[in-house]
């Protein structure tokens, strides 16, 4: 055997034996854990919430209302119950939000907007316990629970374009005729089961937009195919743009350039409504526009 041959046999020992190790750690560590409801969690996700629905009417039950300056400087408020009409679902909204160099990194969740201004976003993060900080690597090995956050836009979109500063996007997203409302009733119906059944997040299979992926799907199946893009949230606007899951304002780039919304939030002067403010600079919609 020559050397060159040897050392390909002797790296492909290693390679197995370092393969059969972390099957096992994964066998006898991390598979039998169970992710938890009971824990001392960060304060941003410390409660859980849950939906009531009596025909139309809706009651959200703690819903986070923070007000961010930065991160650290915060105003913390939970709302016990927020009401809302089905029937008075207005308008859905796609948010990417870029928090990191690299173009692929990103996150995004949805936002509903009601006939009397009130603009909930539902988030898939992680739950973190007080003191924890999320590191991907950690998300692979069962390190944090699944947590669906609902909080007011200004709230959730606020932390993105004033807390952190962050390249942000928000698209009015199409949906068939009444499937926005199954959607609205199928993150609700997660709300719920996550307040009973934990979930572990993961950090490439159950994410922000994987979990939001599913629900599209169990609504309307076969609306968003597999696409590697799933994995890589920073490029959905342009498969979303490719499936018509949102709106053409003009082409990719002009649809892009209209959905920015950071840059122009920075300048709220808070006191202005903030998700009014928001959809000052967003084009209208063409149902608004066919309104007698």
């Amino acid at each position: 055997m020559s050397p060159l041959e040897a050392l390909g046999v002797g790296f492909g020992a290693l390679g197995l034996l370092v393969g059969m190790r972390l099957f096992y750690v994964w066998r006898t560590r991390i598979r039998p854990l169970q992710p938890s409801l009971d824990l001392e969690w960060a304060v941003d996700c410390e409660h859980l919430t849950t939906a009531t629905v009596d025909g139309n009417d809706i009651t959200f039950h703690m819903v986070r209302d923070f007000t961010w300056r930065t991160t650290r400087d915060r105003d913390e408020n939970w709302a016990e119950s927020v009401h809302v009409r089905l029937d008075e679902l207005k308008d859905v909204w796609f948010i990417v939000d870029h928090f990191h160099a690299l173009k692929g990194l990103a996150h995004t969740y949805l936002t509903f907007e009601f006939e009397d201004g009130t603009c909930l976003s539902f988030s898939f993060e992680t739950r973190r316990e007080k003191g924890e900080r999320y590191h991907p690597w950690d998300g692979l090995w069962r390190a944090y629970e699944l947590y669906l956050l609902v909080g007011f836009e200004r709230d959730v979109t606020g932390l993105r374009t004033h807390g952190r500063r962050n390249k942000d996007y928000m698209f009015r997203a199409i949906t068939p005729p009444g499937k926005d409302k199954d959607l609205l009733m199928g993150l609700i119906g997660k709300l719920n089961q996550l307040a009973v059944e934990p979930e572990w997040y993961h950090s490439l299979l159950t994410t922000c937009n994987t979990s939001i992926v599913r629900i599209v799907n169990q609504v309307t199946p076969g609306r968003i195919p597999f696409l590697w893009r799933n994995f890589l949230p920073g490029y959905t606007p342009k498969a979303a743009f490719k499936l018509k899951l949102i709106e053409d304002w003009g082409g990719l780039e002009q649809t892009l350039a209209s959905a920015r919304i950071d840059e122009r939030a920075q300048a709220w002067d808070g006191e202005e409504d903030y998700s009014a403010m928001l959809r000052s600079f967003l084009p209208s919609s063409p149902k608004s526009e066919d309104a007698p």
